[in-house]
């Protein structure tokens, strides 16, 4: 559909341009500019700034509010509109100190610097106030400064309305207003999560991020005893002068400053969700990370991790020079003799015991182009499959329920989808911390637009709090949920007959397997009643439209895979898939996870999903590589629970391990440990000395994504370009470099100049990639799989066909088998576990710096009230926790996150580690252990207890503050307001 378009008269001069949009915006791309503060374009016309008057159609409005349409008649200029300008600007300056040249934010986006540079203002009417605030350094990533805030609202309609978090607002009654986190006046305690989104909105220095301070220009680290006379002295030249010589050189500071600021467009490095942003750097300095509108996924949106997180990159813990053990410890050496010896290491097993006797771990976190050349190496140089990566772990189970049902192993739509449907069903997924900026635009959905939100789930976490309707299951229960709320579809009449008849097979035979899933026989296992059952399948029913999200809440349990299965078959049933707003969303858990398995770092297939058994592919990607078709394995290899399996019992005698910490995520840490001992020869390839990195014989420092070229792949299939801010930290590498030298000491010049021509071989070959090249991800472009040979995306599948030979859908049957671990009279409780929202798996990368681990720094475990009460357990009190394997002792923090004998423990601590607790069992169809069935006892340890476990300024003690819409109204009844122009005696609260 084209755009509409439309002409304005714009003071006398016609405009044309695009209709219904912010004038404010159209006004820009036309090269003009009307001056504003408090507008933003992410973000509703807030109207609290009173800087934007012009005429409208003869009427005096703010001009944030207007949207253009054909004939629209704009005036901005004259004495009157000028006047009105003026004092709304006079009023913020009553509020905000300009002192611009040693201001760490006049770094060309603070908007009211622009605004003030761009009106031209002569003198300042009221004098500048403090206010009876501190600056809060509360927050270890951001402050804000009350004397500095101009109380626009940006903040609190960002928190409120786009992130959804509901922590700030401003009571403009008040005699000094200023903002507020859960209606008090600090943010440590608050529920703050720290998602910087009040820091981008904000158009001054009141919020700003801590990595800002000092360093952002040239002047800015002066010290306070000389700095604050400088100001002094600059305010009172300013009355004899006026205003715009001081502005000028504070516009040529801030032109210096961009000469030295970088900004470079990169993709967040953890997980699955894929924003993209800028980072802007001076020298190696990070000084921040800054969203933008265009950014496909996440516009002006983050998390903690994704815009404060990046302490690791110049962390002096970083490895910078590869290592060779020697005599039982390791000792520098240079890339020559490094590669070298890995070269001989694996050349010498390969000889001596074949190919299949090395396993290759790709990495989640390492780039596409980097996926590729890893299973490259595997299957051309040294003819095996045994690769894998760490989808193993978490995503392999819903995968295959993909591959069962609807052919595709991924997202079906995007987060347009999930933002569009009526109905959003969230499975096994703690959204709002593992994917919390999913969960932002979902909760805006469920806000403002009417969408409802149904959660099944052992923990009652953000999303559950927020559900239109919750259900507590039973872990490992969820395959009969499922299945039961398909028989109730075909009981009812909510089945999709239709759907099912034109693009589904096995119908029959399916709704035959669904007789013992009735509601009753769903009850008693799944531990939810009759009526909360029926209430959700009634939600699912009467929805026009639904999707599914499940994470490893479902994926972690030893039959995951049928789980996943189940969830897919209630979508075909109800005819959710191939229609905007449906479909099945297994969130992927790190960033390049996705895509990882997209280009091949697979034990059963080549990049694209093509099946390394098949003789055509084989000999199609034989025919690409130069080699006879013999020199590929026609055999699945090895995934990465066979590889410990295989290497316990000595069968596998080599390991190339890429950027994963495989003895802190695989299951059973104790058997790992053994696995790895055994080898003969064993290579890590990481940015730190992980866990896994100690066993190695040598270690190869490789690169994050900083400092290197590449792209991934997010969870919605949306491949994404990132660009190097940095130069790789001493002799560090990038992984593709260090792969390619090691391809050619194995005899194979590859000779690739840059990333970009790895990605087009890969797309030269794999199908499902034909149309991906570099040129087509310029900027904020991306692609999204399958991708046609003409560039062109495929944002929703199964719009026409499902990805089959006959493009129809399968129902798949299936049988309800019980968790393979349970609790007994011995082992009498049910340890769950995942993620916190500010931590990241072994906290290789969160755990460097300290400002994020100072969030949560102990390990803890949360028993519900009810536990607490029958075992005499008060919070911080310490208790041992024993598995059939393992033991472990954590203080506990009591809370109704958890209910009854199902406790949840964090999976980051490192020492032991929750995996010394979990064992073998795992799910028989995709290998995957089964991380989330531990029965274990709980014994309380007569130990000093622990003082808040959870310190108490994390956010998880907050209680937010929900309104609807910054309450501007609430400004305009004090009886200090009046419209501009007039002049007023309490600036400060106009």
């Amino acid at each position: 559909m084209s755009e509409a378009h439309c002409t304005i008269i714009y003071n006398g001069e016609r405009l044309s341009g695009a209709a219904d949009q912010p004038l404010i915006d159209f006004l820009q791309q036309q090269g003009k500019k009307l001056p504003h503060v408090c507008y933003h374009p992410a973000l509703p016309p807030l109207q609290s700034c009173d800087v934007c008057w012009v005429r409208a159609d003869g009427e005096q409005v703010r001009g944030c509010t207007l949207r253009t349409y054909e004939g629209l008649q704009v005036v901005s200029e004259g004495a009157e509109l000028a006047a009105a300008q003026q004092e709304g600007m006079d009023r913020i300056l009553n509020r905000h100190e300009l002192y611009c040249t040693v201001c760490e934010h006049n770094t060309g986006d603070c908007t009211l610097h622009n605004a003030v540079a761009d009106m031209h203002m002569p003198i300042q009417f009221y004098p500048y106030e403090r206010k009876p605030y501190n600056k809060d350094h509360s927050n270890p990533f951001y402050t804000y400064d009350p004397d500095q805030c101009i109380l626009c609202g940006r903040c609190v309609e960002a928190c409120q309305n786009v992130e959804v978090n509901e922590t700030l607002s401003i009571d403009y009654s008040a005699e000094h207003p200023r903002v507020l986190w859960d209606g008090g006046t600090e943010i440590a305690g608050s529920s703050c999560v720290s998602c910087g989104h009040c820091v981008t909105v904000c158009p001054c220095n009141a919020l700003l991020e801590k990595t800002m301070q000092p360093d952002a220009g040239p002047f800015t680290r002066m010290d306070e005893d000389l700095k604050r006379p400088f100001i002094d002295a600059i305010k009172k030249m300013e009355k004899s002068i006026g205003m715009e010589p001081i502005t000028g050189i504070s516009l040529i500071d801030d032109a210096l400053r961009k000469t030295e600021i970088k900004k470079t467009k990169t993709v967040c490095t953890y997980c699955g969700v894929g924003c993209s942003f800028e980072v802007w750097t001076r020298d190696r300095h990070i000084l921040k990370v800054q969203p933008v509108a265009e950014a496909p996924v996440n516009g002006i949106s983050t998390c903690v991790k994704g815009k404060f997180g990046w302490d690791f990159v110049n962390s002096p813990n970083r490895l910078t020079t590869p290592l060779i053990r020697e005599n039982g410890a390791f000792r520098p050496a240079t890339w020559e003799e490094a590669l070298n010896r890995v070269a001989e290491g694996l050349r010498a097993v390969a000889h001596q015991h074949g190919g299949a006797a090395i396993g290759f771990i790709g990495s989640s976190k390492a780039s596409n182009e980097e996926a590729y050349l890893t299973q490259k190496i595997a299957r051309l140089i040294f003819g095996t499959n045994n690769v894998d990566n760490s989808s193993r772990y978490c995503q392999n189970p819903a995968t295959q329920g993909l591959f069962r049902t609807v052919g595709y192993g991924g997202d079906a739509g995007t987060l347009r989808d999930l933002q569009q449907t009526d109905l959003i069903i969230t499975v096994g997924s703690n959204l709002a911390e593992n994917h919390p900026v999913f969960a932002s635009h979902i909760k805006q959905s469920h806000k403002h637009r009417g969408q409802k939100l149904l959660v099944v789930d052992p923990r009652k976490h953000e999303m559950a709090e927020r559900a239109d309707c919750y259900l507590r299951i039973r872990p490992g229960t969820d395959m009969v949920w499922a299945s039961a709320m398909a028989k109730y579809m075909f009981d009812h009449h909510y089945a999709d007959d239709a759907f099912l008849a034109e693009r589904v097979n096995d119908v029959d035979a399916y709704r035959a397997s669904l007789a013992p899933f009735t509601l009753d026989m769903a009850s008693e296992i799944t531990g939810l009643s009759v009526d909360a059952l029926t209430e959700a399948a009634e939600m699912i029913g009467q929805a026009n439209s639904a999707c599914i999200l499940w994470a490893m809440g479902i994926t972690q349990h030893s039959h995951g895979a049928d789980a996943s299965t189940a969830l897919s078959n209630l979508l075909l049933v109800t005819g959710n898939y191939g229609r905007p707003g449906t479909g099945g969303y297994p969130m992927r858990g790190h960033n390049n996870v996705q895509g990882a398995s997209d280009f091949g770092c697979l034990s059963n297939v080549y990049p694209g999903y093509e099946s390394v058994t098949d003789d055509a592919v084989r000999e199609k990607w034989a025919q690409a590589w130069q080699v006879a078709p013999e020199a590929l394995s026609d055999e699945e290899g090895l995934d990465n629970f066979l590889m410990i399996e295989h290497a316990h019992d000595k069968r596998l005698r080599a390991m190339y391990i890429i950027g994963e910490d495989t003895a802190f995520s695989d299951a059973n840490s104790t058997k790992v440990d053994e696995a790895f001992s055994q080898l003969d020869f064993m290579v890590v390839q990481d940015i730190f000395m992980s866990k896994t990195a100690r066993y190695a014989d040598v270690v190869l420092p490789g690169c994050p994504s900083l400092e290197k070229e590449g792209t991934f792949v997010n969870t919605e299939r949306r491949i994404q370009h990132f660009s190097p801010a940095f130069a790789p930290l001493g002799e560090s590498r990038p992984d593709w470099q260090i792969l390619t030298d090691l391809a050619a000491r194995l005899g194979h010049r590859w000779d690739y100049p840059n990333p970009g021509a790895i990605m087009a071989e890969a797309a030269g070959i794999a199908d499902l990639f034909a149309g991906v090249s570099y040129e087509q991800l310029v900027g904020w472009q991306s692609q999204l799989w399958p991708v046609k040979a003409d560039g062109s995306s495929t944002p929703l599948l199964y719009t026409d066909a499902f990805a089959f030979p006959d493009g129809k859908a399968r129902l798949y049957a299936l049988e309800w088998q019980p968790p393979a671990e349970q609790p007994d009279t011995e082992y009498d409780l049910l340890l769950n576990n995942g993620r916190m929202l500010e931590h990241f798996q072994s906290t290789n990368q969160t755990g460097q710096g300290g400002r994020i681990m100072s969030l949560s720094p102990n390990w803890f475990v949360e028993i519900s009230p009810q536990l607490a009460k029958e075992r005499q357990l008060q919070e911080g009190d310490w208790v041992e926790i024993r598995s059939r394997r393992g033991v472990l002792e954590v203080p506990v923090v009591v809370t109704d996150r958890a209910a009854g004998n199902v406790l949840f423990i964090p999976i980051h601590y490192g020492k032991p580690g929750v995996n010394g607790l979990t064992g073998n069992h795992h799910d028989p169809d995709v290998n995957t252990p089964a991380y989330k069935e531990i029965a274990v006892s709980l014994r309380k340890l007569a130990r000093q207890p622990q003082p808040h476990p959870l310190p108490l300024h994390n956010f998880r003690h907050g209680q937010r503050t929900p309104l609807d819409h910054l309450p501007i109204e609430v400004k305009w009844q004090q009886p200090e307001y009046r419209l501009p122009p007039e002049h007023v005696s309490h600036p400060e609260k106009s």
